[in-house]
């Protein structure tokens, strides 16, 4: 007769050749319990006749040939792997609690409300709940005072604005002259074809006549 195997959508099979190990995870935070190494007896016996083999040779040496030709399925149908997952169960149920909301494990430490008797995710506690939608609301009051307040008063909207500057090349962080050489980040050429002068960054050629800037 079949019997009934929790944590069947949560568990993670680390067995290899040598034994079973099982890893059972939250399905909330994701934190997660390990089951000890269980070395598989009929491996253990094995490397002993493998060992003897060497050893003795002859019908030992035989034999260990003969084992190495076991066809051991560590993924179903193994006696020994179910009689070390349902060890590794009855540890895990002490970490774990199945919630009669959703039906997920969650853990006991971190997701799990004891008064209520179900996780987080179905039952919050009150106060982590109010201090989050506090904090929500906090954060759209900031971004609301913040669209309300004139962050370009004085800003000069009509000055191309400098990201480095023109004599040393230094990010520019804002201002008139550069925090790194002291030169003006918006220097005035004067064009020696027309005589006109301006904030001319970057330009080669005079905007009024055409002329190339010194």
């Amino acid at each position: 007769m079949s019997a009934l195997v929790p944590f069947t959508d949560n568990v993670r099979d680390l067995s290899n050749t040598q034994g079973y190990q099982f890893e059972f995870r939250c399905e909330r935070c994701g934190n997660g319990h390990r089951s000890a190494f269980k070395r598989d007896s009929v491996e253990t016996g094995k490397k002993v006749l493998r060992a003897a083999g060497h050893v003795l040779g002859g019908f030992t040496q035989r034999v260990s040939r003969t084992v190495d030709q076991w066809q051991y399925d560590r993924t179903s149908n193994s006696p020994a792997k179910d009689r070390a997952l349902a060890e590794a169960v009855e540890r895990a149920r002490q970490e774990f609690r199945q919630c009669r909301g959703c039906g997920d494990w969650m853990c006991a430490a971190m997701c799990w409300n004891d008064e209520i008797g179900q996780c987080l995710r179905c039952a919050p506690v009150v106060a982590e709940e109010v201090a989050r939608a506090q904090a929500a609301a906090q954060r759209d009051q900031i971004r609301e005072r913040a669209q309300q307040a004139d962050w370009t008063a004085e800003v000069d909207m009509s000055a191309r604005a400098v990201v480095a500057c023109p004599s040393c090349g230094t990010r520019a962080d804002g201002g008139r002259f550069c925090s790194a050489c002291g030169s003006s980040l918006a220097p005035r050429v004067r064009c020696d074809g027309c005589g006109s002068e301006g904030n001319r960054i970057g330009a080669l050629f005079c905007m009024d006549c055409g002329q190339k800037l010194p």
